[in-house]
């Protein structure tokens, strides 16, 4: 059974691309940058938008098997002001409030590393009282081929079945298969030149923003598999 995806803080795709290319299905988007929106409309034409997240009635959205997205990171940077909870970009309250309507198989999150130190916690706590179990491990891009780190923090939280059945249930790890999806080189043959100075681009500071913002493709696209496996386990 092919797996659907809904996209949350969707940015220009990365996640959706990578979980596509694990075989999943992408049902429905929610991004509200204007460029963004215009890179998931050419390349989903006809995938839905669904706007922005604080303004979504969840009654009114298609369940979906996994919800995946990366919400803002500026309230845990170690590059910010880590205000955290008090930072008006602390928007995990609307990501939370998702899966706790929709209820999906899965819930797939996207941070930056610092989060571990700062909100993470908090946030598997929000899950667990939800009721889902989660498994956690910091990808950078390196170890998928790129030649930069750009460590990233996923969390990938699933129903607690032993709570579900009222007893314990076998160990079943995500990751337990992980490290052989991991590379050290060979998916990029040379990493792109984003130079500071390039005329003659246009809409380069939108690109370079969204770019900046984006998960790199291959990083979702392991986790993908993982989850599939899971899934079918």
């Amino acid at each position: 059974m092919t797996l659907t995806v809904g996209s949350l803080f969707s940015g220009i795709g990365g996640i959706d691309l990578g979980l596509e290319r694990a075989g999943m299905n992408v049902l429905w988007h929610s991004e509200i940058n204007p460029y963004a929106c215009r890179v998931l409309k050419k390349h989903w034409p006809h995938v839905s938008n669904i706007g922005n997240i604080t303004e979504v009635d969840w009654s009114n959205i298609p369940y979906v098997d996994v919800i995946a997205g990366g919400y803002p990171c500026q309230p845990f940077s170690l590059a910010g002001k880590r205000a955290g909870e008090n930072d008006p970009r602390h928007l995990w309250p609307y990501f939370r409030d998702a899966i706790s309507h929709l209820r999906p198989r899965y819930a797939l999150l996207e941070n930056v590393r610092g989060h571990l130190t700062l909100g993470g916690i908090s946030v598997i706590g929000d899950l667990a009282a939800l009721g889902y179990d989660c498994e956690w491990r910091v990808i950078s891009a390196a170890s998928v081929g790129a030649n930069h780190r750009r460590d990233r923090l996923i969390i990938v939280a699933y129903p607690d079945k032993s709570r579900l059945q009222g007893r314990q249930s076998a160990t079943n790890s995500l990751w337990q298969t992980a490290n052989r999806h991991f590379r050290s080189s060979g998916w990029w043959q040379t990493e792109p030149a984003v130079g500071r100075v390039a005329d003659g681009i246009p809409r380069r500071v939108d690109r370079l923003r969204g770019l900046g913002n984006a998960v790199v493709p291959q990083v979702a696209e392991v986790v993908g598999r993982l989850i599939v496996s899971h899934a079918d386990a």
